[in-house]
This record gives structure tokens, C-alpha cells and sequence, in this order.
């Protein structure tokens, strides 16, 4: 029987979607990226990258099961729909099988509901619902008291996940908004996805998350079709975290 912090690390890698939105990333940065999300202890789930990336990791991947994500309205959340929309449809027609949405979160703090209700929808209509994703981003480091109002409406809006953070603002995922998400998403209409994001970069944190959303939601619920991280050091981490209690099991036995 496998070592169950191995299994929980190998469940973990299968649940990521791998990331690379720096600033200036590269071709040769994303070749990289595409190389590792198919490693020696399974497959992640998906790559993320810029939309500019989007058909070079659509090449890289032919042929396996991972999906390509990439980032829209982000990550300010600021763009004009218009322009989303644009952005939107090229990615598709570039081969994104899923698509990342900041919601226009100051907006909505500034009590414009309508304007981020018209983001979604406009998005959503360009997604197709059988076959791809649509991931809306809350930027909860920042949106504070209105994760579970923002929650409701992403998902009331046709979102497929809802997702903690972009990564670029001083907000990270936390334990504390993920249970808000998780009871929204429990309490939902339909099948709806979690997505934390933003500064995990151990595997003690991504079985954290995991955990918590099993607890919430039933044992064995997070999935890749449920459940996904974003992150981009964390397959390092549970990599280590893999070979470190494999070679200590190994030398156990003798």
C-alpha cells in the first residue's frame, strides 16, 4: 500500500493547473512549463498561461490529456468588456480549453454590480458550456466581506469554478475564504469547481486545502473536475515531498 502522504502528494499534482504568467515569460519559459506538466508521478491537470502563449502550449500538449487555461481581464479586472470579450474569443480560437476571468472586483466593491454581472455574462456567452471552462477569479485578498456575495454571483452567472486569486496583488489564498467558497459551492444549483490560488507553494498547504474541501464537501470530491490549484513552484514541492518519502520508506525497510 502506497505511503499515504505520497498518495496525498501524487492526488496533489494531479489537481494543478501549472502556471506561468510572469511578467515577461517567454516561448522557451511555457516549452518549459508544458515538459514538466507531464512528469514521472502523473500528469497536472492543466497549464495556465498568457493568451499569447496559448497555441505554443496547445502544441506542446497534443496528444495528452492536460488541458491549456489561460488568464482574461487580468489582473487588474479593470479591462473594457469589449476588449475581454476579443481576447476571449482568440484564445478559443487558438485552442484554450479553459478560461481564467478576473471579475471586475473594484467595481463591484464600489457598488457596481450590474458592471460585473455584464463581464461574466459576456464571457460566459463566448465559453462554450460542454466543452470548456470558465474559472472566475474573486481576488479575495482584496474583496474581503463580499467573497460569499461575489461567490453567489459568479456561480448564479454560469461560472464553472470559482478561483481565490490572480497572484499579482498582495492577496493569497486562504484556508478562511476557501471554506466561504466551499459552503457556496455546497449549497449551489448545479456542479461548481474551487480554485485556490496565489502563494501555495508547499504540499503540507495544498493537502490543507484538499482536506477542507473533502470535509466540506464529501470524502474524495476534489477531482480535477472539481478541484484545481494555481500555482507554479508548488510541483517542485510535491515532487520533493514524493521522492523524500519514498527514499525514507526505502530505507525503513532494510
Amino acid at each position: 500500500m502506497e505511503n499515504p502522504a505520497i498518495a496525498m502528494n501524487r492526488r496533489a499534482i494531479s489537481l494543478l493547473d501549472l502556471t506561468e504568467l510572469g511578467d515577461d515569460a517567454t516561448d522557451a519559459d511555457v516549452i518549459k512549463l508544458c515538459e514538466k506538466a507531464h512528469g514521472p508521478y502523473g500528469n497536472t491537470a492543466a497549464v495556465c498561461v498568457w493568451p499569447r502563449h496559448v497555441a505554443l502550449a496547445v502544441e506542446q500538449l497534443w496528444g495528452t490529456n492536460i488541458r491549456v487555461a489561460t488568464v482574461v481581464n487580468f489582473p487588474t479586472g479593470d479591462e473594457p468588456i469589449d476588449d475581454v470579450v476579443t481576447m476571449t474569443r482568440q484564445a478559443l480560437a487558438d485552442g484554450a480549453d479553459e478560461i481564467d476571468l478576473v471579475v471586475p472586483y473594484k467595481s463591484f466593491l464600489a457598488g457596481d454590480v450590474a458592471h460585473a454581472t455584464a463581464m461574466i455574462d459576456a464571457v460566459r456567452a463566448e465559453v462554450p458550456a460542454d466543452s470548456h471552462r470558465l474559472k472566475v477569479i474573486l481576488e479575495t485578498g482584496e474583496t474581503g466581506r463580499g467573497v460569499r456575495e461575489l461567490s453567489q454571483l459568479a456561480i448564479s452567472h454560469g461560472a464553472d469554478f470559482i478561483k481565490t486569486s490572480t497572484g499579482k496583488t498582495r492577496g493569497v489564498a486562504q484556508i478562511i475564504d476557501t471554506e466561504v467558497m466551499l459552503k457556496v459551492i455546497r449549497d449551489a444549483d448545479r456542479p461548481v469547481g474551487l480554485k485556490p490560488s496565489g502563494g501555495i507553494r508547499q504540499a503540507d498547504d495544498a493537502r490543507d486545502f484538499i482536506a477542507q474541501a473533502d470535509g466540506i464537501m464529501g470524502a474524495g470530491w476534489a477531482t480535477p473536475e472539481t478541484f484545481r490549484f494555481g500555482a507554479s513552484g508548488l510541483l517542485d514541492a510535491l515532487t520533493r515531498g514524493i521522492e523524500g518519502d519514498a527514499s525514507a520508506t526505502s530505507t525503513e525497510a532494510y
